[in-house]
């Protein structure tokens, strides 16, 4: 007799194009609380990474939050960078390190893994494929095969994300 349950179908993914030094992305942080919140483990929310360039600090912010994703905690750090962009700004590495130990992740590593750039392929993989689907500024989110722009504006996205998200599901019996 085999008393497994069937396997639960994979949550579907919104895939969110994010930059840590961007202002609009600090911005999203309450619509993508709202739909954790509302959707819990039945809609995977997956950190892309886009760093500008008119950002100088993004792309070390980009790597250190992958390190902070090795280490179990990716989207804490990531909001807690995001609350505090200007920090980022004035002060740059010292500081992505510095959240680090306030988390209580191994900030060590994090200086680490900023100097041996271990994190950079991973960082320049998800820039090259937004920069394929059309991804041109942050924050743009791809759920079910469409892109919704939010570097335009945040109006009505998470209403847009919620009738896809509930579409995916309701198709996969959840």
């Amino acid at each position: 007799m085999n008393d497994a349950s069937p396997a639960r179908p994979a949550a579907p993914v919104l895939d969110v194009w994010c930059e840590l030094q961007c202002p609009d992305c600090r911005t999203a942080l309450d619509d993508l609380r709202a739909l954790r919140a509302r959707y819990g483990d039945r809609l995977e929310l997956q950190l892309r990474h886009f760093p500008l360039e008119k950002h100088k600090h993004s792309f070390a912010a980009a790597q250190a939050a992958e390190e902070a994703a090795v280490q179990g905690r990716a989207w804490p750090y990531v909001e807690a960078v995001l609350e505090r962009v200007e920090e980022l700004d004035r002060t740059g590495e010292p500081f992505l390190v510095e959240v680090a130990r306030e988390l209580g992740l191994e900030a060590d590593e994090f200086d680490t893994a900023l100097i041996d750039g271990r994190h950079i392929l991973v960082v320049d993989t998800d820039q090259a494929e937004g920069k394929a689907i059309g991804v041109t500024g942050t924050p743009t989110y791809v759920i079910g095969g469409e892109r919704l722009d939010g570097s335009k504006s945040q109006q009505g996205l998470r209403e847009r994300i919620e009738q896809i998200a509930d579409r995916l599901l309701s198709e996969q019996g959840a």
